[in-house]
Order: structure tokens, then C-alpha cells, then sequence
């Protein structure tokens, strides 16, 4: 849930420094998404990074980043967010681990990215695309920077239909109060083809985040909730197990449902 280039004119950060620190509580330290190193290496699985060049869309915290730096090999990634307070701390964080000569941090007003063409072997995204409404410009940029040949490995938070949201989903997104663009799996990847990317998959994570956001609430009012009301005081925690209650309904119906993205832009001369 890493808040990433919306469109429009820059906006008050949604990832506060009481954001951070709560869901670094909840999530580890530089997490802004759920599923610890194990989901990232999840949606990483099968995409060879060693000596490659790696963006991080959406890179939050940076601990994602960091944890890709360290454990795949890359030759250089890059963490994107548009919110300076998160890029702030990745990179007091990749410092203190003696990362910077692996992972680097850029930060830029939504729109365009701030790449060149073609600059990187693959594209790793972190729930983070949540935030971008107009997916087709979003996978055009995406695929603007890959290399051909080059990877998009991705996870997202997508409604599992095109209708309008349901009463329930309403209330969590009002609930999260964040800039929440849901859309469909037939939409994404209808916005991944119309950019050129070949191969494209949608795999539902529902069933996992579903067991696991019921723990993450059950730990929110038990066993981490004095340690969460002294990072960010008692209204802030009380709001966010209202959040995770309104979030569990739309998990438990479907409607709500995390997903692995995959996508291949192809290799020069090789027609999608």
C-alpha cells in the first residue's frame, strides 16, 4: 500500500511519519505492504536479477528495496515514490546498511517517470500501483523503461470486478483514506497489452492476505497493541483496527483482492 504517482498536482503525503512507524509495527521496518521478504521473493520468483538493473516503483520505505539489494544481486535498483518523508527514511535506511554503492532513491512529482528509455532490466512493484487511476498511462510508463526483453514482476490491490464498489468496499476505501484507484483484473491486463507488454498474467493473492489480514487485525488488538499505541497513540491504532474490520468484510467476499502481475516487454523485433 505504498503511495506512489497519482496523477495530478503533488498533494499532502498519505505516508506520514505516524504512518511509517505504525506499519512498521505491523509490517517491519521499512515495510509498507504486507508479506515480509517472503511475499516480495513470491512475486519475484522465477526473474533472475543478478547484475541487472532494477526499478522499484513505489519503493515506500525502502525496505523492500533493501531486501532485494541484499539477498538478489542486482547490479544497481532504484526505489521510485513520489513522497519525499518515505524516500527520506530509504535512504537514511540504505545508508545504515552500507547499501548505497546497490540501491539508490529517487523522488519526482506523479507524471512521467523520471527515467530514460530502456534503462532497466526489470520492473518490480509492491502494491504500489493501487495509487496510479490511469493504469494505461502507468503500464505505458512502465514498459517505456524496461529494456526489450525486460521483466515487470508486480503486486497489486484490485477490485474483482468493474462494477461500482460495493456498499462495503465504500466503506473500507473511505475507512483507508487513501488515494485508492482500484481496478479490475481485466483491466489491468487489458492496460498491460494496450502498452505492449506479451505474456501477461493476473494471479489472485486473496486467499492468502485474506488469513493473513485476519491475523495482522487479531495481533492489532492483542499482542501488538501497546507496542503500536506507543509508536503512534491510541486514536491512530483504534482507527486502523476500524480500517482492518472494514477491510476483512471485502477480503471475505472476494471483492478485495491482491494479485501477482507479470508481464514480458518483447524483444526487439518480436511483435507482442
Amino acid at each position: 500500500m505504498t503511495a506512489t504517482g497519482r496523477d495530478g498536482a503533488a498533494a499532502e503525503p498519505e505516508y506520514d511519519e505516524a504512518a511509517i512507524r505504525f506499519l512498521a509495527v505491523l509490517w517491519g521496518d521499512g515495510y509498507l505492504s504486507p508479506g515480509g521478504p517472503a511475499e516480495v521473493d513470491r512475486v519475484l520468483a522465477g526473474v533472475d536479477l543478478k547484475g541487472r538493473r532494477v526499478l522499484d516503483f513505489g519503493c515506500g520505505a525502502g525496505g523492500i528495496t533493501l531486501h532485494i539489494a541484499r539477498t538478489h544481486g542486482p547490479a544497481e535498483i532504484v526505489g521510485y515514490d513520489v513522497e519525499q518523508p518515505v524516500i527520506d527514511r530509504a535512504r537514511a535506511a540504505a545508508a545504515s546498511a552500507g547499501l548505497c554503492a546497490v540501491a539508490r532513491f529517487v523522488s519526482s512529482p506523479p507524471g512521467r517517470l523520471p527515467f530514460d528509455d530502456s534503462e532497466f532490466d526489470v520492473v518490480f512493484s509492491k502494491d504500489a500501483m493501487i495509487h496510479v487511476p490511469d493504469k494505461e498511462a502507468l503500464f505505458a510508463e512502465l514498459f517505456r523503461v524496461l529494456k526489450p526483453g525486460g521483466v515487470l514482476a508486480a503486486s497489486d490491490w484490485l477490485i474483482g470486478h468493474d462494477g461500482a464498489p460495493s456498499p462495503d468496499m465504500q466503506d473500507y476505501i473511505a475507512a483507508e483514506g487513501l488515494s485508492f484507484g482500484m481496478a479490475s483484473p481485466r483491466r489491468y491486463l487489458e492496460a498491460m497489452a494496450a502498452a505492449g507488454f506479451a505474456d501477461g498474467t493476473v494471479e489472485s493473492r486473496n486467499a492468502w492476505y485474506r488469513e493473513v489480514a485476519r491475523g495482522e487485525l487479531a495481533r492489532l488488538q492483542g499482542p501488538l497493541h501497546a507496542e503500536a499505541v506507543a509508536a503512534v497513540g491510541e486514536a491512530y491504532v483504534a482507527k486502523n483496527i476500524r480500517t482492518w474490520t472494514a477491510m476483512q468484510k471485502v477480503l471475505d467476499s472476494g471483492e478485495h483482492c491482491p494479485a501477482h502481475l507479470r508481464g514480458v516487454r518483447p524483444a526487439a523485433g518480436v511483435r507482442p
